[in-house]
């Protein structure tokens, strides 16, 4: 039996239908059609390196300058989100330095933000696009 595909609108190809793809698909598709994101302002696998460690991000959001202001982290809906996906989203932001990290499997999605002053807390809703491409 072959591999299932799905299209990605992001990378404009078709992707192995994992999972964590589809979880990814699916907050592609929220993004886009419900809250606003272009597109084209949205990384798939974005690889970066941070003290000579190589990383890649599940989705990164930049605003219209290309600076980066959201990374995302998907998990497959039997992934318990927990402690570790945390630490694992905080890493890349040492390297990103986003305001947003969301992490989500699908069926939990927690989203932090970070302050100006660099506090964090959890808000309970993904903002619009045009609310934090300004950043």
């Amino acid at each position: 039996m072959g591999k299932e595909y799905i299209w990605d609108r992001v990378r404009k190809r078709k992707v192995v239908a994992t999972p964590e793809e589809r979880v990814r698909q699916w907050i592609i598709g929220e993004l886009t059609n419900n809250r606003g994101y272009p597109l084209e302002m949205l990384s798939c696998e974005y690889s970066f390196s941070h003290n000579r460690k190589a990383y890649r991000c599940d989705l990164l959001v930049f605003n219209r300058k290309l600076k980066p202001i959201m990374a995302i982290e998907c998990k497959a809906p039997n992934v318990k989100i927990e402690q570790s996906v945390f630490d694992q989203i905080g890493r890349y932001n040492l390297a990103l330095q986003v305001n947003y990290l969301l992490v989500t499997n699908g069926v939990e999605s927690y989203l932090v933000t970070r302050s100006l002053s660099g506090e964090h807390s959890f808000i309970s809703y993904i903002p619009h696009y045009n609310e934090i491409s300004q950043q």
